[in-house]
């Protein structure tokens, strides 16, 4: 278990401060930095799914705040999930298969990739190889102590991320596959009653919430193929030999500890909460391959198991099996190497709010009006206000803090077009989806942006940084009566506005 442990660690610390958040880790940083009434007020209205990893996060953010203090919770967690996977190994089958299924998971970039996140789902993967450990111990005790260990590292798990709730139908197809007496269904049909009573007051307000996700689309074949690269590693030449070895499991022959096999826990385990959310999904979209991270664990103790019955069948091929099961992960290793080194890098994520910071730095002064389209393109200003010191914030009305939620309250439409009337120039920051022409926002304050900006101003100077577009808009001048620019009964055309939601066209070519 050792082992794993320290080689996922390792994984996990290299290049951990990669000098830049992403707008999903500011989330987290900004939130878990307010006090925990403001938490509290904040999960009335948003994000009430990631409540109990924000409180969490607020007392390890506390001492000394930062982005590698961000992400080390989801480093320890990556760590006892290759630990605990190495353990469901030994405990299934033998040390060796435990050794390798817990390195597997290690060297998978999927895993490496989670584990310098700061969000929650490198601890959900905990909880869940964690809950799954406690089943296999649970089964064949008499005592209702480990049940009760059982259930509540679930609910636990559970309450850090309410898609963890799909283990339970992973464990109850371990159960159907085991063939075992009703008295064990009992037990398992007491603790996840338990743990949906417990988690059933987060399903029902983050329902109310479900806006949330309505950036997610429906799935198809394309993403469950995204899904298997991701489990096995993007390489190809990794990708046909995990499979095998997995297929191997399913030979009889593995040793048996126990009352459960380890094809019984680790395929549904692997299986059944990504094909659930991938079906649900065509319909009703759902699925991201984050929320089903925890389910990598059982792709690892299949391969692992693989290998340990191919060595049984051919022993004289495979004389030090240890080490040549070990030596087989370093070149999987080596070979997703690359792909490693690369996520360490900013540009790797969806954007990079610590880029667009410095071109604020870079171009506003203090005391310049900016308009933030939409309002969450205020997220660089909130986890990097450095850039943004002294500014005037034109259309916040009460702080995020202040307002419970996550960017701020922002002034309403007629209030918004008295203050734009006082100005001579604005910076627009906007997000590039802001800048499309068909992009019509509901909100009335939004569209009040976009009306006052395009009638009123005309675009001076523009800057694109990846995630982020920012102009300088100056006042369009007053036309004399006496000296007309235009033919009369002609009507001067809109600059610039290709449909509802374009802005004016920019001066030349972005810097």
């Amino acid at each position: 278990m050792l082992v794993p442990v320290l080689v996922m660690l390792a994984i996990g610390l290299w290049g951990l401060d990669r000098g830049a958040m992403w707008r999903d880790e500011a989330v987290t940083f900004q939130v878990a930095r307010r006090s925990v009434p403001q938490i509290w007020h904040l999960l009335h209205t948003v994000d009430a799914v990631h409540g109990l990893y924000y409180l969490g996060m607020h007392a390890v953010l506390a001492p000394h705040p930062g982005e590698i203090a961000l992400r080390l919770p989801s480093v320890c967690g990556a760590a006892a999930t290759a630990g605990l996977v190495a353990a469901l190994g030994v405990r299934l089958c033998r040390p060796r298969v435990g050794l390798w299924a817990g390195l597997l998971y290690a060297v998978t970039p999927m895993a490496g990739h989670f584990a310098q996140e700061g969000r929650s789902y490198a601890l959900v993967a905990a909880g869940a190889a964690g809950a799954t450990l406690l089943l296999v111990r649970a089964v064949p005790s008499p005592r209702p102590g480990p049940w009760w260990a059982y259930g509540s590292t679930l609910a636990v798990t559970c309450l850090l991320h309410e898609m963890a709730l799909l283990l339970l139908l992973a464990h109850a197809c371990t159960l159907a596959l085991a063939r075992l007496p009703a008295r064990i269904w009992r037990r398992w049909l007491t603790s996840a009653a338990g743990v949906t009573l417990v988690l059933l007051p987060l399903l029902l307000v983050s329902r109310g919430q479900s806006a949330q996700v309505a950036w997610l689309s429906r799935t198809g074949l394309r993403s469950a193929e995204r899904l298997l690269d991701t489990f096995t590693g993007p390489a190809r030449i990794v990708v046909l030999p995990y499979l095998l070895l997995a297929a191997l499991a399913f030979v009889p022959g593995l040793p048996r500890r126990g009352a459960l096999t380890l094809p019984a826990v680790a395929l549904p385990l692997a299986a059944v909460p990504p094909l659930v959310l991938l079906t649900v999904s065509r319909w009703w979209p759902l699925y991201d391959e984050r929320y089903v991270l925890y389910a990598l664990a059982g792709a690892p103790l299949l391969a692992a198991a693989g290998a340990d019955r191919l060595t049984g069948l051919l022993p004289r091929l495979v004389p030090h099996a240890v080490l040549s099961g070990v030596l087989g992960i370093t070149l999987v290793f080596a070979v997703q190497l690359p792909i490693l080194r690369q996520d360490r890098s900013p540009d790797r994520r969806p954007d990079n709010l610590a880029a667009v910071s410095a071109v604020a730095h870079r171009e506003l002064r203090p005391g310049d009006p900016v308009l933030f389209l939409p309002s969450l393109a205020r997220r660089a200003a909130l986890a990097y206000p450095r850039g943004f010191l002294g500014i005037r914030d034109i259309a916040l009305s009460v702080p995020a803090p202040a307002s419970g939620t996550l960017y701020g309250q922002e002034a309403d439409a007629a209030d918004l077009r008295r203050r734009l009337a006082g100005l001579d120039r604005v910076w627009l920051v906007a997000e590039p989806f802001a800048t499309v022409p068909s992009w019509y926002p509901d909100s009335p304050t939004e569209r009040v942006k976009l009306a006052v900006v395009d009638e009123q101003f005309v675009p001076r100077e523009q800057v694109v940084r990846r995630g982020v577009t920012m102009r300088l808009y100056v006042r369009r001048p007053m036309r004399s009566p006496a000296f007309p620019t235009e033919p009369p009964g002609r009507e001067r055309p809109s600059v610039g506005r290709a449909g509802p939601g374009a802005l004016g066209s920019p001066p030349g070519p972005p810097r």
